[in-house]
């Protein structure tokens, strides 16, 4: 079968051009004058003006976790202690049978100090356990508290933090690795909830323009099970039509003895088509807004410099047993400590294991260089760059000058010849490509946001560190996909036809709209996967 793109631009790897696409057998044949194409039998996508772009691929996120979290008690869309009490009871209330009221997406600026409280849920006859939208804290009430025995005494764990008030009580909040005290407690979903799950997150991916993926963590974190047996039995069965990469859990519990089981999870995965458990994922540290990321020097205000969760004395020796088994490692890091961690672990790997790391806060300016030096690519979360509440009121205080102005460096991180790949950290944020790339370029939050009216939302936040539009679209398909190691991401011959039809072409918007665009028409190996009314 084959279907010419006509009437509209096209984003290649030589910019956005005027040009027709054809597509034959599942693959981009020739991209050229309209003219010239339409001579051989074909079917015809309409354009209608707007732009044909690769599909994209998000290089950071957990859609297995999304789709549960969006079939539970979803609180991501909604803003407010009032809101997320009604919500909560709306959903306790159409849910008898469960014992555990669970779900998640609350924000921290939604409280004081961006701490809520057991007392605030705790007109619930069942147990709570809701899930932060950074996912690297969760809320209780009592009745979970008790449920797992947590007391004044309990001692906390050590990569992780029970909140307490001022005569030592548990107040309701778990940080990081204290989560699994009481996540571990809730019901376990079953094997049809997590393919559901699965399922209900490629549709809507796809309904975003998104073709292909890596799934930051495949494995058990946070009172999530392992979604490795999801990702086989979908691939294995032909429901996983994505191009899919696993970043399997690195457990900061254990040594290099788990080398030996990350190898053996990897080769379940060999051979099938659509899914690869190829990368590990290492997460160094934790988040600002809880001050567990690692810093150089200590937190303005409250001191301390956060955690690193794996001994930096160690990392270096298991980055460099992982990457002579050819795995890629993706990293989390946030703070500059846990960045200058993350790249000194780099030291002597071989660039062509593609290793990554993810969100970027903050980077020392003389780390900057050290990207492009040592191969690894720089895995851009583009859609926090932005005042939000998060930002002015739990982050900027406590991190003080000059460091505050080294968040997100993207301008920077090209400019020194860095290869960059993109992503969401959805349901962290918002999955929608178009609206990271809307960031990138102005700084700004998008129209759309639900934050959009916090005061300073449209002042470019660290301006002289934005990027342009064709820069974030390629590090969103080219880059993304070149992680990955798929054959897609770039519209020329010979690629597989995994494409996206915009409903407009965000080059000839002014860049304070690129937000509004959104995908048409979706396409994997020249099928059609999603189509908007």
């Amino acid at each position: 079968m084959s279907i010419l793109f006509r009437g509209g631009r096209v984003f290649t790897p030589r910019g956005v051009v005027t040009s027709a696409v054809l597509v034959r057998d599942g693959v981009i044949a020739a991209v050229g004058p309209e003219r010239e194409l339409a001579r051989q039998p074909h079917e015809t996508v309409d354009l209608d003006g707007a732009l044909l772009t690769p599909g994209f691929t998000d290089a950071h996120l957990h859609p297995v976790q999304a789709g549960l979290e969006r079939a539970k008690c979803d609180l991501s869309e909604i803003f407010g202690l009032d809101e997320y009490r009604e919500k909560i009871a709306d959903y306790a209330a159409k849910n008898l049978e469960k014992e555990w009221i669970d779900g998640g997406g609350w924000d921290m600026s939604a409280f004081p100090a961006g701490l809520p409280h057991r007392d605030q849920i705790d007109f619930l006859d069942r147990p709570a356990y809701l899930i932060q939208r950074d996912h690297h804290a969760a809320w209780v009430n009592t009745r979970a508290l008790e449920r797992a025995g947590i007391t004044r005494d309990t001692p906390d764990p050590a990569d992780g933090r029970i909140e307490r008030d001022a005569a030592g009580e548990p107040t309701g909040v778990l940080h990081e690795g204290a989560m699994d005290l009481v996540g571990l407690l809730t019901a376990r979903p079953t094997a049809q909830d997590l393919d559901d799950a699965l399922a209900d997150a490629q549709r809507h991916l796809f309904s975003l323009g998104i073709t292909g993926w890596q799934d930051a963590i495949v494995g058990s974190y946070a009172g999530s099970d392992d979604q490795l047996p999801t990702y086989l039995a979908a691939a294995g069965s032909g429901r996983l039509k994505a191009r899919v990469v696993g970043a399997l859990w690195w457990d900061r519990t254990r040594g290099a003895e788990q080398i030996e089981d990350l190898l053996a999870r990897r080769a379940l995965a060999e051979g099938l088509d659509r899914f690869s458990a190829t990368s590990v994922k290492i997460m160094q540290d934790g988040i600002t807004e809880n001050f567990t990321a690692a810093t150089l020097e200590p937190y303005c205000l409250c001191g301390g410099t956060g955690l690193s969760y794996v001994d930096p004395a160690k990392l270096t020796g298991y980055v460099a047993e992982l990457d002579r088994h050819g795995f890629q490692v993706h990293f989390h890091a946030i703070g500059e400590r846990a960045v200058r961690e993350a790249l000194d672990s780099f030291e002597g790997t071989d660039p062509a294991n593609r290793h990554h790391i993810a969100h970027l806060q903050i980077i020392e300016p003389a780390d900057v260089p050290r990207f492009a030096a040592l191969g690894v690519t720089a895995n851009l979360q583009p859609l926090w760059a932005t005042h939000h509440a998060q930002m002015d009121e739990l982050t900027l205080p406590y991190l003080g000058e000059p460091r505050s102005s080294w968040q997100y460096p993207f301008a920077d991180l090209l400019a020194h010849g860095a290869r960059c790949c993109a992503g969401s950290d959805w349901p962290v944020s918002n999955a929608d490509p178009l609206q990271g790339m809307h960031v990138a370029v102005n700084r700004t939050e998008p129209g759309s946001s639900v934050h959009a009216g916090y005061p300073t939302a449209q002042t470019p936040f660290l301006p002289g560190q934005r990027i342009g539009l064709a820069a974030a679209m390629t590090a969103y398909t080219e880059g993304s996909a070149w992680i990955n190691r798929s054959p897609a991401g770039a519209v020329e011959p010979g690629r597989p036809a995994d494409l996206v039809v915009l409903d407009r072409d965000p080059f000839e918007l002014p860049p304070g709209e690129i937000w509004t665009t959104r995908a048409r028409m979706t396409f994997v190996d020249g099928e059609p996967v999603h189509e908007r009314a």
